[in-house]
């Protein structure tokens, strides 16, 4: 066991001194066991070598501090998805999804369910204490009837639901070969848990399938309890709600076998219709005239207005000259209507932070998106907009250049409306010189090279956009 463990935890004091060896869990709390019980099943299997453990978010994040494996931490709810990532990339691999209760069964209940249902040779360690532990104590799927969390300070009632009971949910799915659910309240059912672990980390290395084992967990940091109390309150509160024992099990199962993960690159590249050759570079230098190192750039309007795909152009094209970039879509409610956004990214090295809350350049194409993001503009920043649709623009710091450009007008001209974001793209790169318009068509072109129909419009979309930004530069327009 010590083995699969990390002999020292570096967190605490550069592991120095008496907290090198501290844990991050809350005395009484359930993890601890189950780690220790999984680090026993990963040696007893001899996989270590071959273990890849998978931690969301919550208490369950912690995991990759102890265990000397390889180790990914998913985004809340997502362990399921990155875990069937790692087993076909890698079919020799052990993986390990290990999750709380309202990681595992309310953001990431239609991973947990799709995964299961899939099949595939994977073992869930599922952690039930039956409230948000790290978060605040606020009220789980799993958190019993009348049980008091700070998000039901009179107790869990039947307007809040009834507890979702993961272990029986998931048996009842057809893909699942070993679902069972323990607790940790005793010595015996201590043995049970350990059993079940190493049982569903078995089955996967023998290829059986998908195993959960649902672990019945003390928190006494929320219950307001002793450990021994937390103890006794699993197993007469928890217990009744959540029976414990297999729910599932098909020893004889045998899942198909894996196909080899493709890693030729000649292969991938044919696949996805892609070239290694070059990419002709047309920049100079970085545009350090917007920005020294790292330059914002927001683009937004309504579904269907077109600025996600000038946004991940733009990112692609910024790549495509060797630089650092980032494009990061964020869709509104509606699909037509209200305000639809991206932001871009462009560094000399690394950009450190995706979002753009203060653009050196802004891209609008209706009005509710310029009264939510023109007064965000930087200092000195560009604001280019559609004055055929946009006829107020808010009061802004004289050092931002605002240019209004009728970008619907003149794609309607072109014959198709649609291009309006491409002659944005145009009228951009003219006003700002992010980046040369070259880099611009080249990007261009590669992104319609299956759709040539379509390019010859798109070109002169950008062009018209360059030359009504030249014009509306020569007359001032604003």
């Amino acid at each position: 066991m010590d083995g699969v463990f990390f002999k020292r935890f570096e967190r605490h004091a550069q592991g120095e001194g008496l907290k090198a060896h501290a844990t991050h869990y809350c005395p009484g709390c359930g993890h601890g066991l189950v780690h220790r019980f999984l680090s026993e099943a990963i040696e007893e299997l001899g996989v270590q070598e071959r273990t890849i453990a998978v931690s969301p978010v919550g208490c369950s994040v912690f995991l990759y501090y102890y265990f000397d494996v390889g180790n990914t931490q998913a985004a809340h709810g997502r362990a399921p998805a990155v875990a069937i990532g790692h087993k076909v990339a890698n079919p020799e691999s052990i993986v390990v999804s290990y999750q709380g209760d309202g990681d595992l069964a309310s953001i990431g209940l239609a991973e947990i369910i799709q995964t299961a249902q899939m099949g595939v040779p994977i073992s869930v360690i599922f952690v039930n204490n039956a409230i948000y532990a790290m978060t605040g104590g606020q009220m789980a799927p799993t958190t019993l009837p009348d049980q008091t969390t700070t998000t039901s300070p009179a107790g869990r009632d039947r307007f809040t639901g009834e507890p979702l009971r993961v272990a029986e949910l998931i048996a009842g799915l057809d893909g699942p070969v070993y679902v069972e659910r323990v607790a940790l309240f005793n010595n015996k059912q201590r043995y049970r848990a350990r059993k079940a672990i190493t049982k569903a980390l078995r089955y996967q290395v023998e290829n059986r399938g998908f195993s959960l084992v649902e672990v019945l967990s003390e928190c006494p940091v929320h219950l307001k309890q002793t450990p021994r109390d937390a103890e006794h309150w699993v197993e007469e509160h928890m217990v009744p709600v959540y029976p414990l024992g297999v729910k599932k099990d098909v020893p004889d199962a045998e899942w198909a076998t894996l196909p080899d993960p493709l890693f030729d690159v000649d292969s991938i590249l044919e696949t996805i219709g892609a070239t290694d050759a070059p990419v002709e570079r047309f920049a100079d230098c970085f545009p350090s005239h917007l920005a020294e190192d790292d330059v914002a750039v927001k683009f937004a309007g309504a579904g269907g207005d077109g600025a996600q795909t000038i946004a991940r152009l733009t990112c692609v094209a910024a790549i495509n000259e060797g630089f650092d970039a980032t494009y990061i879509p964020s869709y509104g409610p509606e699909s037509r209507g209200g305000t639809s956004y991206a932001d871009v990214h462009i560094a000399t090295e690394e950009v450190m932070s995706p979002a753009v809350p203060h653009p050196h350049a802004l891209i609008v194409f209706n009005a509710p998106s310029m009264e939510k993001f023109a007064p965000t503009v930087a200092t000195g920043g560009t604001l280019v907009y559609d004055s055929t649709v946009i006829q107020d623009v808010p009061d802004l710091d004289p050092s931002i250049r605002v240019v209004g450009i009728p970008l619907t007008q003149i794609a309607h001209a072109l014959g198709n409306v649609r291009t309006k974001n491409v002659v944005a793209l145009g009228a951009l790169q003219h006003v700002t010189e992010l980046l040369p318009a070259e880099t611009y068509i080249s990007a261009l072109r590669n992104a319609l090279l299956h759709r040539r129909d379509l390019l010859k419009v798109n070109e002169r979309a950008f062009d018209a956009g360059q030359e009504a930004a030249a014009e509306a530069l020569a007359e001032g327009v604003g």
